[in-house]
This record gives structure tokens, sequence and C-alpha cells, in this order.
């Protein structure tokens, strides 16, 4: 297998479904190769979502610097732009020290739009938004759509007539900037330059996987997932918390309302965050120029591999970290899900 070199500062990128490993993966090659970990999930930005969020506890971190993590109250809208923005301060302050980013979570729009970039649109208005969602409830979500296609036509195909959230951002853009989202788009990105992108994808075997992500739902459900939830539903304007209808969150909220008993909401989570899985390897399928290996990322065979990979590529400097075995790669790209 060649793996193309790009010049720049070295970035590695995990990617992969929940409950596979990521972050102590993370955590073994931030700790081997000088490396400062990057959070790109969008529940774990905001602070009060931990348990749900799998969140790693500050002892759990084992002295390896997190960022873009508890760094938003819970009421407080963050965009994939302001994410990017976010990130590429923390990268600058990274490089600086001459270390390796290393950045692991579930997100991939928050990944894309670093990597990738985003196109130049107006800044969001809530005002024009809470407008938008108001039409929404009271015409219906269809109405929305058709309002969308009247401005863009482009866009309205590419939108499913129920996703209210992206059909508003389309129609704010449109009203905005004067100017169709789609033509805005059609523009161009500026991507992320002066890096070295790695990309390692954990692709472990499904029917382990779906028995890890029973064990871990179950897991936060007693460690008090409930109680979390809860507390953050008693703030005084836990309505415009977004990451309440988030997995486990929606759940554990049912329970704490009465509308769900423990073991339905159990029980519901992990299909949820089943086909959750499923949807971010049909994602990260389509992001080009992943590194998958088979396993967990918690497996110190797999954690060799891929320090010793990329030690091959020229990332790991010689002598630096702990002594390692050199397993064969088990690399492999992830066929289409069946089921």
């Amino acid at each position: 297998m060649v793996v193309a070199i790009e010049r720049g500062a070295p970035l590695v990128a995990i990617v992969g479904p929940t409950a596979a490993g990521k972050s102590a993966l993370a955590l073994a090659l931030a700790e081997s190769l000088d490396g400062e970990i990057v959070n790109y999930d969008s529940v774990q930005v905001y602070r009060g979502f931990d348990i749900g969020s799998g969140k790693l506890a500050p002892e759990e971190r084992r002295g390896v610097p997190h960022h873009l993590l508890d760094c938003l109250e819970a009421e407080e809208q963050f965009t994939a732009g302001d994410y990017r923005r976010e990130a590429l301060r923390v990268l600058a302050g990274i490089k600086e020290r001459a270390r390796l980013p290393v950045f692991v979570g579930g997100t991939g729009l928050y990944l894309r739009a670093v990597f990738m970039g985003l196109f130049d649109g107006p800044p969001r208005s809530e005002e024009l938004r809470d407008r938008l969602r108001a039409l929404a409830e009271r015409r219906g979500r269809e109405f929305l759509h058709r309002l969308l296609k009247r401005l863009d036509p482009e866009s309205a195909v590419r939108i499913q007539p129920r996703d209210t959230q992206k059909a508003v951002r389309a129609i704010e853009v449109c009203i905005l900037a004067r100017t169709p989202i789609s033509k805005m788009q059609a523009r161009g990105r500026s991507g992320l330059e002066g890096y070295r992108v790695v990309k390692v994808g954990l692709h472990p075997e499904r029917k382990e996987l779906y028995q890890r992500i029973d064990r871990r739902v179950e897991w936060m459900f007693a460690r008090g997932l409930v109680e979390e939830t809860r507390a953050l539903l008693a703030r005084e304007d836990s309505s415009r918390i977004k990451s309440l209808g988030a997995l486990g969150y929606r759940q554990a909220g049912a329970v704490a309302k009465g509308e769900l008993s423990l073991p339905e909401a159990i029980l519901q989570t992990q299909v949820a965050t089943r086909q959750y899985a499923k949807r971010q390897m049909t994602w990260f399928r389509h992001e080009a120029g992943i590194i998958w290996l088979g396993g967990f990322g918690d497996d110190p065979r797999v954690q060799s591999q891929v320090i010793e990979l990329l030690h091959d590529i020229g990332i790991a400097a010689p002598g630096r970290g702990p002594e390692l075995q050199t397993p064969e790669l088990n690399v492999q790209i992830p066929d289409q899900d069946k089921g």
C-alpha cells in the first residue's frame, strides 16, 4: 500500500463509528508522538453533556492537552463555520508548540469544514431563523420546502422536504445574501493549507461493534444519564438547548418526563445508536484518503499498527514513544453495509 505524503505540518485525524475506540487510539497516539487532541464531536463542545456524549473525564485524559471540549454553555449556538474558526485557532497554537494535532470525534461535518472549508455565506440571523421555524410549525415543513424551491430550485432538489434545519439555513442565506445558496457554494471554498493530513479509519467487525454499543448505552444510563439530562432540562432556557435532541439525551429526557420507562429508553437508544454508527460509516466512506484498519482503537495491536504506519510515512520520529511490535497492517476498505 502506497500512502501519498504531502508537505506541511503533520496532522492526524481518527474517524470511524461510535464505540470503535477512537478516543483510546487518540490518547495512545498523543502520548507516544508528543501530540495534543482536538475534539470534533458536536455534543462534547458543550459543558454539562458528559455521560451521554462519551466525553473523557479530566482524570481519564492522562495529562494530554484536549481542545474544543467544554468550551460552550449548553444554550449557545455553534455551527460548522464556528467550529472551523475555533479549530484553525487551536491548530495555530499547536503548530507553534511543534506538537502533533490529533483530531478525534464523530461529527464528520466538522472535520470536513476544517479540511475542505465552507462557502463564504452570511452570518446566521436568529431572528430570521425563528420566523422560519415558526412558519414551518404553523404551515408545515413542506411549505418551507416549497418556499426554498421558489428561491433556489437547485438546493430544493438536494435538500429533503422534511429536513427543516437545512431548509432554514438555505432560505436564510438566500434572503440575507440575495443570492441562491447553491450559487454561493458553487464558487468554491478554501481548504486547509500548510498541513500534511493523515486520516486513519477504524472499521471493527459489526457484530462486536454492536455489542459494544449496547454495553456502552447500558453503562451510560447506569452511570446517571437520566439525572444529567434532568439537570439540563431544568435550566431556564432549556428549549434552546439543541443537544438535548442528541442520541441518549433525547431518550433520557423522555424518561425524565415520564414518557418512557427506563428499559424502553435503553433499548431505543441502543437501536438508534447502531443506526447512527451505520450512518457514520456511510459518511466517512465518501471521504477521500482514509487508511482503514480493522479492529478497535483500544486494542494495543491496532495502536501499534497506527504508530508504525505514521512512523513509516515520516510523522513519528524514530525513537520516540515506547518500543513497539510491528504486526502486519490489517488495512481494508469497508464494503457497503448490508441490511
